[in-house]
Parts: C-alpha cells; sequence; structure tokens
C-alpha cells in the first residue's frame, strides 16, 4: 500500500499520481502506435518492382520528348501566324487565352521530361539525360544544373522539417509569428485568401528560385546571413556546394541564350506578340509546377517528421498521389498521378511509374495515399486550411496538419 508523503495533501498526491499514470499511460500507447506501423525497408519495395521498371529507354523517352516538341512548335506556329490576323479584338484575345493555357499545359510536360533527365531517368546515359534536360529547361528559363542539385537534395530528405528543400510546413509557432495582426481579420475572407493563392500561384516558383523560400532551415550547405546568398541563381550561393558552381554558371548562360533568344525574336515578330506567344504559358508552366509540387506534400493525412524520426522511407512515402485525368496522365507524363513510387525510386522513368506503383501497394497498405478529388478544388481547399504542423501525440516525432477552419 503506497504511503502518503506528509508534506502533500492528500488531494494533491492523488492529482500527481493521477497525472503520472496518464503520461505513462500515453507514452505507452504511443510506443505501441509506433511499433504498429511497420515502415518496410527500401531493400523488400525495389524487389517487389520488376526489374525492367528500372530499365530506361531513351529511344521511348526521346519519342515523348520529340512528340512534345512537335506540339510546342505546332501551337506555337498557329498562334503567330493566325491569331494576330484576326480582326476582331475580343475573339482575338480569346484566342490568344486559349492558346496560352494549351501551351502552358504542353510546355508542362516538357519541363517534367527536363526534371526526369536531372533525375537520370530519361535514359542510362548521363550525358544525353544532362543535354536534354539542359535544353528542356533553359527554353522555359529554368536553371537546370542549379534545380537539379536542390531537388535531389529534397528528394534525399523529404518529409525532414529541417532538410527538406521544398514546402517545409509552418509550426505553429511560426505562424503565430509570422501572422501579422494587421492581416489578421483579413486573413480567413475569401478575398484574402484569392489574391494570396494567386500570388501564390505565379510568382511562388521565381520566389523560390530567388531566395529558397519554402525551404528547411537546415538545408543550406554553408551558412548565410543574406537573403540573396540563397538564390539558385549565385554560384556562390549557400544552397550549393563549391564544387557546383561551375554549373549553376552554365545554368545562367543557358538562360541567358534564351532571353537573347527571346530578344532576336521579338524584332522578327514584334515584342508583344513574344510576349501573348511566351511570356503566357510559361506563366502557366509557373501555376503548374507549383500545384503539382504543393499538392504532393500538402495534405491532411500527410506527416512531416522531426530530424530524430525521420528516415528515407518514412519522407518518400509522406507524399500523395492525386488524379488529374487525361491532362495528367499524357500531358504531365503521370507525375501527378504516380509521385509516390518517383519519391522512392526517381530513377524509374514515368512510363513504369504505374506498374511499379501497383507492384508496392499491397506491401505499404495504408502507408500508401491516394486522393482522387478534384486537383484544383484540392488545391483552394489544402491552402485555405492547412496553415501550419503541430507534433502529434499520439505519435512521437511526426507533426500532423491542423485544419484551419
Amino acid at each position: 500500500m503506497t504511503r502518503i508523503p506528509e508534506s502533500l495533501s492528500t488531494r494533491r498526491f492523488f492529482k500527481m499520481a493521477t497525472m503520472t499514470a496518464t503520461k505513462t499511460a500515453a507514452m505507452k500507447s504511443s510506443k505501441l502506435l509506433e511499433e504498429k506501423t511497420q515502415f518496410p525497408d527500401i531493400s523488400t519495395l525495389r524487389a517487389a518492382i520488376p526489374k525492367h521498371c528500372f530499365q530506361p529507354s531513351a529511344v521511348i523517352s526521346l519519342a515523348y520528348l520529340v512528340r512534345d516538341i512537335i506540339l510546342i512548335g505546332s501551337l506555337a506556329w498557329a498562334a503567330v501566324a493566325f491569331i494576330p490576323a484576326i480582326p476582331d479584338f475580343t475573339s482575338r484575345t480569346i484566342a490568344w487565352v486559349v492558346y496560352g493555357f494549351i501551351q502552358g499545359l504542353v510546355c508542362t510536360g516538357l519541363w517534367i521530361l527536363g526534371h526526369e533527365a536531372g533525375h537520370g531517368s530519361f535514359s542510362k546515359h548521363p550525358r544525353l539525360n544532362d543535354v536534354v534536360g539542359f535544353f528542356a529547361h533553359s527554353s522555359l528559363l529554368v536553371p537546370y544544373f542549379s534545380w537539379k542539385f536542390s531537388h535531389h537534395r529534397h528528394h534525399m530528405y523529404t518529409g525532414h522539417m529541417e532538410k527538406d528543400m521544398a514546402f517545409v510546413p509552418r509550426t505553429r509557432a511560426d505562424y503565430l509569428k509570422k501572422t501579422l495582426a494587421v492581416f489578421e481579420m483579413f486573413e480567413d475572407t475569401p478575398g484574402y485568401q484569392l489574391v494570396s493563392l494567386v500570388c501564390h500561384q505565379l510568382f511562388g516558383w521565381l520566389v523560390y528560385l530567388t531566395l529558397n523560400s519554402s525551404a528547411g532551415h537546415g538545408s543550406l550547405q554553408k551558412p548565410s546571413s543574406s537573403i540573396l546568398g540563397r538564390s539558385h541563381f549565385a554560384p556562390n550561393s549557400a544552397v550549393f556546394r563549391r564544387s557546383e558552381a561551375p554549373y549553376i554558371v552554365l545554368s545562367d548562360l543557358g538562360i541567358c541564350m534564351m532571353l537573347f533568344c527571346l530578344y532576336k525574336l521579338s524584332g522578327v515578330v514584334g515584342t508583344s506578340t513574344v510576349l501573348l506567344a511566351y511570356a503566357q504559358p510559361y506563366f502557366w508552366v509557373h501555376h503548374w509546377l507549383i500545384a503539382i509540387t504543393y499538392l504532393h506534400h500538402t495534405h491532411m493525412e500527410v506527416p512531416h517528421y522531426d530530424p530524430e524520426s525521420w528516415t528515407f522511407v518514412k519522407g518518400a512515402l509522406a507524399t500523395v498521389d492525386r488524379e488529374f485525368g487525361f491532362v495528367g496522365r499524357h500531358l504531365f507524363h503521370g507525375i501527378i498521378e504516380y509521385h509516390v513510387v518517383h519519391h522512392l525510386f526517381p530513377r524509374i522513368p514515368f512510363y513504369y511509374a504505374e506498374e511499379a506503383t501497383e507492384a508496392i501497394k499491397p506491401l505499404l497498405g495504408d502507408l500508401y495515399r491516394r486522393d482522387e478529388r478534384s486537383f484544383m478544388g484540392q488545391l483552394w481547399s489544402n491552402f485555405t486550411k492547412c496553415k501550419f504542423v503541430e507534433a502529434d501525440e499520439s505519435s512521437p516525432g511526426t507533426l500532423k496538419w491542423v485544419q484551419v477552419r
């Protein structure tokens, strides 16, 4: 029988005993839950996937590349040749808007092929991969090698609250600290949310490249006290290692080459035509890139992990497959529909991703996440509700999204 210390009142003693028992029970429950959730090791998952899925075909990949280039060239030629000749201003404006939207979809497909090249899943030949990736991304004003290096680190540390390079969520404390009081009354209004989302979609990619925004504070390769010192365009940027600097310069040269080509083209067809034919699809590509990446890593069921609890497999599974119909499967090369397996094995080419996904789903069980609700609807829903994460008491080391209504 427990003897109550004389220095404590009976009420206080039982209160402390109850709190201790509750805490102990919670810790045991958390431990049991952690033990119950078994994450398969990467070797087991790899063994379940047919071997040919790891063998990219240069012929197949180049066929997709040629297809996309032909589509882009044909759309651009038709737009420049016929749209300016439409006499009615309203009809001409509608034609340019429709062109910009469709061309943006196809150009996003080209960006994704450059993404494949950056991962080495375009072909078995590293030099061919880099040549394809360099020209595909430079044509879209993307610094190929700069993105390649930082994106690889995103894959290495996906879901890591400190080292991930893309869309690291804010904690509750960060959210409250960075939310200015003057905006608190407007933040939950639809108008404010809409303007924020539009800015997020149009300029998020440029802000990320310039300021390394949304990356974890532990993702830098060296200390940096300057905001511009974290730019993807600077050879001495803290985002990169010293040995990577020459490739950053080459990436910048690729962008300069493309800007020069656009300048010369404006002298032939006019600046306004170049802006309509190129800038429109350019910003649509920005939108799709941000939407795709954001929705892969932002979902109420997708966790993040603190440094002590994170593992590669946990992080790779901290993403979600979605559905985007014909556009997703054929123009975006399945990057939306089969992204989980891509994080586990980024060298699997996109045309084998569905087969590889089906092979590992039985091993993953509930660890595999797929959401087939409206892609654009979920963009609005997640953007307005998923503001920060906080520790999940039922799973130590795990942080879950807190739904803001």
